[in-house]
């Protein structure tokens, strides 16, 4: 786990931010989220890491990724993970993360343009889940397509602040809930916003 970490820590200091933006590149350094078009953003690079570190990825998961907006993060999933099934509602960024993640060299993620609420049932069930963007609660769909022992990061709240959760799902299905941080999303579009 410890070694797992600094390989992601390590990966994560060499991506090159800017390559996922198309405006503001000049901010790219900063530890911040900056706009990419849409009303959506690409988040700050430190919540970036610590959501991915507190995922705990793993050689042999499947991640589901709610959000694909610039694909930044999805490249952290990507890169330590079997495969990454990421969700954009808007097209231009969905056709752009592609076109980016593919120029990188990734062959392991599925695209879906969707609002993603709902996830991706087809290829259920997923060992991980990543939401970047905040629900008002968190979505049936998502617990439902969680594998046992799976766990999942989502932002819960109000528009201007929720709740950073770790759940994760224990062998009887329980559901197990652990506060990361308080943080500030764009909402998720669909049937839980």
């Amino acid at each position: 786990m410890a070694n797992q970490n600094e390989d992601i820590i390590s990966y994560f200091q060499k991506l090159d931010r800017g390559f996922f933006m198309d405006e503001l590149k000049e901010f790219a350094y900063m530890d911040e989220a900056i706009p990419i078009g849409h009303e959506q953003t690409i988040s700050q690079p430190s919540l970036v890491l610590e959501m991915t570190v507190a995922i705990d990825l793993q050689p042999d998961v499947k991640v589901l990724e709610i959000g694909t907006g610039s694909g930044y993060q999805t490249a952290l999933l990507a890169a330590f993970s079997d495969a990454v099934y990421t969700i954009e509602r808007i097209a231009a960024l969905h056709e752009r993360a592609k076109e980016r993640l593919k120029k990188a060299g990734f062959s392991n993620i599925h695209f879906m343009l969707d609002d993603g609420s709902t996830g991706w049932e087809e290829h259920a069930p997923y060992d991980r889940i990543m939401v970047t963007a905040a629900a008002a609660q968190v979505p049936r769909g998502l617990m439902d397509q969680l594998a046992i022992r799976g766990k999942m990061i989502i932002p819960v709240g109000t528009s201007l602040l929720q709740e950073l959760l770790l759940l994760e799902k224990d062998e009887d299905g329980e559901i197990h809930k652990t506060v990361l941080e308080e943080v500030r999303f764009v909402p998720l579009k669909g049937k839980y916003e």
